[in-house]
């Protein structure tokens, strides 16, 4: 569980934990390992957390949770009580349903006590106001929350079946329906809590080999950026109390038949916090989905352009495909995206390492004369990807650009950042002042990158190192640099 958790006070929160655990062992098929503890965190601002009692050797079991506790469509009564398929509406959305049910069950539901543990308050980007996001300046992760389309998608796919079931989820907050404007907004607001605890804590759960194809689902502002397969959601009680560290990740889930089994993937010593991992994601998306920002992920922030950004940097008049030429013919040959993703550069990067194919494609092709041009044009062949002094001018001016739309410079923002708070006292910040310092951090690396990569385009330039061969491969560098 992340720091951007809210939790009771002290006698509560321990027995909320003690309960959990209790209850969680109570469950046929659940094993625990004695060597490890539900301990409480807050003190270093990271709530609830597992270490371990004594020693925990290398591929050692922690816990298994079997598949019929997992907090999933299949397993709750829900999906028996609809008329209609609750999974038809995909994986998010099917599983927010089943969540907002079985959390107005109250001490009806089998899982209450997980309930209990889990945050209610958040500070992931869905939950700050406009005045905190504008401090998040010009990052693109403010243009991926996607707010407005998961209000749509709730009040379009999960609003009806909540309204025309109010036996099945009953009003609260002293309401007597989910309708008018105060019964809409506790029930947008009910979802969006179960909506931030998946895109929290949530797992995908592998399908066994006779379930049928999922539906694709529209993106409701909860999905992560890489769900072109399908898989279920569910919520695995005790694996999502693990903290996630980038440096000190020494457990990893393993799905199997019957069960969720949870292991050490090395060696961990009496006393030591036992994490998961998030995987490579940049603090901008660590805040959007989880709430909160560690340095332990800096390496790899990234900077994003949008193919506006670009053409606007090259001094086209649009981004529309259908009135620009050159970008036709890169479209033809599957060379145009929405945009690119150029990530931190580690110490012996070089620009053909970070930078994406397709990116100094169409940097090449912008570049071009219109001679050249419609020379490509009658071959009916985008030009060979060349970084040199055109394309890394037209670069240098894009990350200018950019660097533009930041209302305040890194000088600033680190000496912003140094005067918020002593190092030791970060876990004490409340409200606005923790948010304010999670942007800070996020915008702070994002602009780390783009000084980054300026030194190297000057670097390159003053070495005459700026043109490579359009033979190079450049499959080590697209595992180093998504596509939007």
């Amino acid at each position: 569980m992340s720091s951007s958790a809210h939790f009771p006070d002290s006698q509560s929160f321990q027995q909320q934990s003690n309960e959990f655990v209790f209850w969680l062992e109570a469950n046929p098929g659940v094993k625990v390992n004695p060597k490890i503890l539900l301990a409480d965190l807050r003190s270093s601002g990271a709530g609830r957390g597992v270490v371990a009692r004594s020693n925990i050797s290398e591929g050692e079991e922690l816990f298994s949770i079997p598949r019929t506790l997992i907090l999933a469509v299949q397993n709750s009564q829900l999906k028996t009580l609809l008329p209609q398929d609750v999974e038809a509406l995909g994986p998010w959305l099917s599983l927010m349903l089943v969540m907002i049910y079985e959390y107005l069950q109250g001490n009806q539901s089998r899982w209450t006590p997980y309930f209990r543990v889990l945050p209610s308050r958040f500070d992931t980007l869905m939950f700050w106001s406009q005045a905190e996001l504008a401090e998040l300046q010009a990052s693109a992760i403010v243009d991926k929350i996607g707010k407005q389309s998961a209000d749509e998608s709730i009040l379009s796919s999960i609003a009806p079946i909540v309204r025309a079931n109010p036996n099945l989820f009953p009003p609260i907050n002293g309401l007597s329906s989910y309708e008018g404007e105060n019964g809409t907004a506790t029930l947008l607001e009910l979802a969006h809590v179960m909506g931030s605890l998946i895109m929290a804590y949530a797992f995908d759960i592998e399908k066994s080999e006779d379930d049928d194809d999922e539906p694709e689902d529209e993106n409701d502002g909860y999905m992560t950026d890489d769900e072109e397969e399908q898989l279920s959601k569910g919520m695995v009680p005790l694996a999502d109390l693990l903290n996630a560290d980038a440096d000190r990740n020494n457990a990893r889930l393993y799905q199997e038949e019957e069960s969720l089994v949870m292991k050490a993937i090395k060696p961990i010593q009496e006393g030591e916090e036992i994490f998961n991992d998030y995987g490579e994601i940049p603090r901008a998306d660590l805040l959007r989905r989880y709430g909160y920002v560690t340095d332990n992920y800096a390496s790899f922030d990234v900077i994003e352009f949008s193919l506006a950004d670009i053409c606007q940097a090259a001094g086209l008049p649009n981004s529309d495909v259908d009135s620009q030429p050159r970008l036709q013919l890169l479209e033809k040959h599957d060379l145009l995206d929405d945009g690119w993703v150029i990530p931190r550069p580690s110490p012996n990067d070089t620009l053909e390492d970070i930078l994406p194919m397709e990116l100094v494609a169409l940097l090449t092709t912008l570049c071009q004369s219109p001679e050249e041009f419609e020379q490509r044009l009658l071959k009916n062949k985008p030009p060979k990807p060349s970084m040199d002094t055109p394309q890394a001018g037209l670069l240098y001016k894009l990350l200018q650009a950019k660097q533009s739309h930041y209302a305040t410079s890194l000088a600033h923002d680190m000496q912003l950042l140094s005067s918020l708070t002593p190092p030791q006292a970060s876990a004490e910040l409340e409200g606005s002042s923790r948010r304010l310092k999670m942007a800070l951090q996020v915008r702070i690396g994002e602009k780390e990158v783009l000084q980054a990569l300026q030194g190297m385009l000057s670097t390159s330039a003053s070495n005459g190192s700026l043109k490579r061969s359009a033979n190079d491969d450049h499959d080590s560098r697209q595992s180093k640099s998504a596509r939007v």
